[in-house]
């Protein structure tokens, strides 16, 4: 088991299937997506919707060696879209709550999206088929 950790080339899979859970999460509490929409993003449900069938479908293509570098970019991307969007969860937690442990997490949010960001490169421009 620690090889398949320890080989980047599979990291596309543990990837792949982050993205996939999270977007059909998209799917199943949508209400969840709806409330963290930063208010100046217009048509909230649309965007929610096709955020989570573009996390899907880059899930999948990641884990495919023809569409993994396209969907890898695809998803990169996506969290740099979103990104602007955990910053507003955590400045209207803060306002919200002040510093409590759910505006800490979405604190560690914002630095956690870079981390996403280099591991799907890393997955992809490291890792062999």
């Amino acid at each position: 088991m620690v090889d398949f950790f320890s080989d980047i080339s599979n990291h596309v899979y543990l990837i792949g299937g982050m993205f996939i859970f999270t977007g059909v999460l998209h799917f199943l509490i949508p209400k969840q997506f709806l409330k963290i929409m930063p208010d100046y993003v217009p048509h909230h449900k649309a965007m929610v919707f096709w955020s989570g069938v573009f996390e899907v479908l880059g899930g999948i293509g990641i884990m495919i060696p023809f569409t993994k570098m396209i969907s890898a970019i695809g998803l990169i991307l996506l969290l740099i879209a979103v990104f602007p969007a955990n910053i507003d969860m955590f400045r209207k937690a803060y306002k919200k709550r002040g510093f409590t442990l759910y505006t800490l997490a979405t604190l560690i949010r914002l630095p956690v999206q870079f981390w996403l960001i280099y591991w799907v490169y890393a997955a992809v421009e490291f890792g062999s088929w």
